[in-house]
């Protein structure tokens, strides 16, 4: 009974002590509003002090109460032996405080944490390292009255994140299975940029059915998190693949594959494309990267490479003029050069190439994929909507 009162007291002095808080989730198409009552704020505030204050207080009128109670009672057991049970009393609630304190603590850090989640899939907003590896439930005992009310509302809005989840999940392996078939259209494997290795030492979940329940949940978040650190290594390695056109009006002379050599006449392959303009025209970089070579270089005349990471390089030859330093890092678009006729050239034209590897790749398809990620997210919309239509 003293328990049972003293549990009640706590619950009540939470309940008056915080306002409603609301927690807003985007699904991608509709924002969804989630209220956590106010008997939880101590848990998303951080209120332990006033938690601890209000424990020791309730505890100390509820020691009173037993032993007035035991000595109306007439019970034979001495003011000793009454004040130690008091005291064992006082140490047991207050465990049982501090326990809940700390579980409400993860819980609410989980439903922070569990939105931004949500949201960078769905939206694209923060990143993987940002928000950090799930985090798991902690492990108490929750059969007390006061932990299931303090604790109910917040797994309340658990279970609805985890019905956004579900749904993240499905737009996350949509737009990586896209972005994996656009990346091999352009004849680049996927697993160049995403490995797909798993390990970690092995550790049992915790027993019980609420246990399971969390368990299960932490799963399902550990999963989703995965899927988008995958996905947002991918989309971040896209912006250094060289799709942007080199020049700004794109004709071509001569094409990437065995050609007549202007020179010789004889069959020869050409490793690039030749893109006509006049001298000066403003020549830019495909994709993000690195510069190496920037200076003359054989038949290539004036050369600027850059390295674009995993293996991805472009080659950008005959300037007129070069307007990058070696070892300098460049954004996609940005102006490296201009236009001319240097080296191995009969007039004023772009010799560029992508390689892969040391190989030379026809740069065509790279160039016809431009906007990858935005094709990606055409393509995942089309098919969310579709897949609604059908249910």
């Amino acid at each position: 009974m003293v328990s049972t009162a003293l549990n009640a007291n706590f619950v009540a002095r939470f309940r008056d002590l915080f306002t409603t808080r609301d927690f807003i989730f985007h699904d991608g198409r509709d924002l969804k509003r989630f209220s956590v009552a106010g008997r939880t704020q101590a848990i998303l505030a951080g209120v332990a002090a006033i938690t601890v204050t209000f424990s020791a207080y309730g505890v100390s009128q509820a020691a009173f109460g037993a032993i007035m109670a035991t000595g109306v009672a007439g019970t034979a057991a001495t003011p000793e032996a009454r004040m130690e049970k008091m005291r064992a009393e006082m140490t047991r609630l207050e465990a049982d405080v501090a326990a809940i304190k700390e579980a409400a603590k993860v819980h609410a850090a989980r439903v922070e944490q569990r939105q931004k989640i949500i949201a960078g899939v769905l939206n694209g907003k923060g990143s993987p390292a940002d928000v950090g590896l799930p985090i798991e439930n902690v492990s108490f005992d929750a059969d007390s009255a006061m932990a299931r009310e303090v604790l109910a509302p917040l797994r309340q809005v658990e279970a609805r994140q985890a019905q956004l989840a579900a749904k993240a999940q499905r737009t996350a392996q949509i737009r990586l299975h896209l972005t994996q078939q656009q990346l091999r259209k352009m004849g680049i494997q996927p697993e160049r940029y995403v490995g797909g290795g798993m390990g970690g030492p092995f550790e049992a979940a915790p027993e019980g059915a609420a246990a399971a329940g969390e368990a299960s949940g932490d799963a399902q978040f550990r999963s989703l998190f995965q899927t988008w650190q995958k996905l947002d290594v991918l989309e971040q390695s896209v912006i250094a693949i060289p799709s942007l056109q080199p020049v700004e009006n794109m004709r071509l002379t001569s094409s990437f594959g065995v050609r007549s050599d202007p020179f010789h006449g004889a069959a020869a392959m050409h490793a690039g494309i030749d893109i006509p303009g006049p001298v000066g025209t403003p020549i830019y970089a495909t994709a993000d990267g690195v510069t190496g070579r920037t200076g003359r270089f054989g038949g290539y005349g004036n050369l600027v490479t850059l390295n674009h990471g995993k293996g991805i390089e472009t080659r950008y030859g005959h300037l007129s003029k070069i307007l990058v330093a070696p070892n300098t890092r460049v954004r996609r678009g940005q102006l490296i050069g201009l236009m001319g006729s240097t080296g191995r050239s009969t007039g004023s034209h772009l010799h560029y190439e992508v390689r892969v590897d040391g190989k030379a790749v026809n740069p065509m398809p790279f160039m016809q994929n431009a906007s990858v990620i935005e094709q990606v997210e055409q393509s995942a919309a089309r098919l969310q909507m579709t897949a609604v239509g059908g249910n």
